[in-house]
């Protein structure tokens, strides 16, 4: 499956918002920033992360279901999404 912004949506703008999260971790090692804040941070861009992930298998979901409901073969099967699914867990 293809992916594009329109399919990504959502999940692309917490990609974004992650990146420069990560850039301020990244800062804060450098700048030696206490620990407690450096891995707040750090799990928050990790969640972000995490989120992001979870956003595409949904759009992939609507994405096939949609195909399937057009008689279409959509472009992956329930057991692909699975696999995508479970990698995130």
């Amino acid at each position: 499956m293809q992916l594009n912004e329109a399919l990504a949506g959502d999940a692309l703008n917490r990609l974004k918002r992650a990146q420069g999260q990560l850039a301020s971790v990244i800062s804060m090692i450098e700048e030696g920033e206490e620990c407690e804040k450096v891995l707040t941070q750090l799990a928050a861009v990790s969640k972000a992360l995490d989120r992001a992930g979870f956003k595409l298998v949904a759009s992939g979901l609507r994405h096939c279901q949609r195909a399937r409901e057009r008689g279409e073969q959509p472009p992956m099967n329930e057991d692909e999404l699975e696999k995508l699914f479970l990698a995130l867990a």
